[in-house]
């Protein structure tokens, strides 16, 4: 696969699905109300970036990733003085840390923070005169009630909206994923439909049972043993339940009859082995097979994501697991072969990064839904360093199986 070819489309994948999980998040805060300052693709740096009426618009230097950026999302109790931070500001109408950690007797870093929460809010902005100061959005007089002034900043945050509120901005951008997922799974197979192993031989293995039992390609796998053959992997399922030596009775229909057959069974990794590859067959499913189909992808990435937290399923949870690398070489052979393929693997994608960020990890969407609720619960939101140790142990965790993963990645790929 080309270097080139594997990089761009790579990154057009990440693109694709940063935009369909950050959506979620951007939709859901604007339908509240939620002030949304950036809609960025890309790790956070040098970005070329829109400005619109209400938000920026950009994709930065390394588009991997990418971030919505929502008033209001810092953590940790507010600082009491942003009130009359707030008041003093829109009184004199622009401040700067100077000025503003004199008015209000504190030390310097602390007015930056002041300035910077409510920059964030959208309650001031920055001087277009200079990179230090901020200027205010409104202009009151002394008389003027703090608390409502801050109130009324808070209102269209993050932080203003009821926790309600919250836990669904965080978890739109799961739910986008998998609607999108569900709904491509389904488009797709009730238009194209699929290709599934037929109980049909396509091909008899040199030297095996097959081989010596007088089946032929081209016959229909009828009955094994006196049990009709429904599928393929009955048929399979049928054969390996059996040991090395055992002599099975296959009934198969050529040119229209039924035709008795007998083969001693060989071993091979500890089953019964017969010696035959199936044949494919065109299944083109109804809109309520299809939806049932694409809950059973989903039943099985949720499966596959719990066998990372067992022993026992962990070693194969990696080895049907693709990292960065891995996906950017599947995404380039998709592109390679058809639309219809491609758009499956997103959909796949879609589906596995939505199941992922549901997790209660910190910093993954699941992981801010259960601090949330811990917060609601205690009546108080939790300290910054608490959610910021929640954070680093949790990043921690994360980019550790990230980078595990992108090294089987490298090991298969070198293999």
């Amino acid at each position: 696969m080309n270097v080139v070819a594997t990089i761009f489309w790579g990154v057009i994948t990440f693109s694709i699905l940063v935009v369909i999980h950050e959506g979620g998040h951007f939709l859901a805060a604007r339908a509240f109300g939620i002030k949304v300052h950036e809609f960025m693709i890309g790790l956070p740096g040098p970005a070329l970036r829109i400005k619109t009426k209400n938000m920026t618009w950009g994709i930065t230097a390394i588009p991997l990733g990418g971030y919505v950026r929502i008033a209001g999302m810092e953590p940790g109790p507010e600082d009491k003085l942003l009130a009359p931070a707030l008041k003093w500001i829109d009184i004199h109408g622009r401040a700067d840390s100077a000025s503003l950690s004199t008015a209000l007797n504190v030390d310097t870093p602390r007015a930056v923070a002041l300035l910077v929460t409510l920059a964030d809010w959208g309650a001031i902005e920055p001087s277009t005169d200079d990179d230090t100061s901020y200027v205010a959005l409104v202009s009151v007089s002394e008389d003027a009630d703090e608390r409502a002034l801050l109130d009324q900043a808070r209102a269209i945050t993050f932080r203003g909206a009821s926790t309600t509120k919250r836990i669904i901005v965080l978890s739109a951008g799961v739910v986008v994923n998998l609607v999108t997922a569900l709904l491509t799974f389904t488009i797709v197979l009730t238009a194209f439909g699929y290709y599934e192993a037929a109980p049909t031989v396509s091909k008899i293995m040199t030297g095996t049972p097959a081989a010596t039992s007088g089946l032929r390609v081209g016959d229909k796998l009828d009955r094994i043993d006196g049990t009709d053959v429904t599928s393929w992997s009955m048929f399979t399922s049928t054969v390996s339940a059996n040991e090395s030596g055992t002599v099975v009775s296959v009934q198969v229909i050529r040119d229209g009859k039924p035709l008795e057959l007998s083969a001693t069974l060989t071993g091979k990794d500890g089953h019964g082995y017969l010696g035959v590859a199936p044949g494919m067959r065109h299944v083109r499913p109804s809109i309520g097979q299809a939806i049932g189909d694409s809950f059973g992808y989903l039943g099985a990435v949720f499966k596959a994501i719990g066998g990372f937290f067992t022993p026992s399923g962990f070693q194969t949870s990696v080895q049907n697991s693709a990292g960065i690398v891995g996906i950017s070489v599947m995404a380039a052979q998709a592109a390679e072969s058809s639309p219809l393929d491609y758009a499956f693997l997103i959909a796949l994608l879609s589906l596995s990064l939505g199941a992922m960020n549901i997790l209660p990890i910190p910093p993954l969407d699941g992981g801010k839904i259960v601090i949330e609720l811990v917060e609601r619960l205690m009546g108080r939101p939790l300290s910054r360093r608490v959610s910021a140790a929640f954070s680093v142990a949790g990043a921690a965790l994360l980019f550790s199986f990230i980078g595990y993963i992108m090294y089987a990645d490298i090991v298969r790929l070198l293999h």
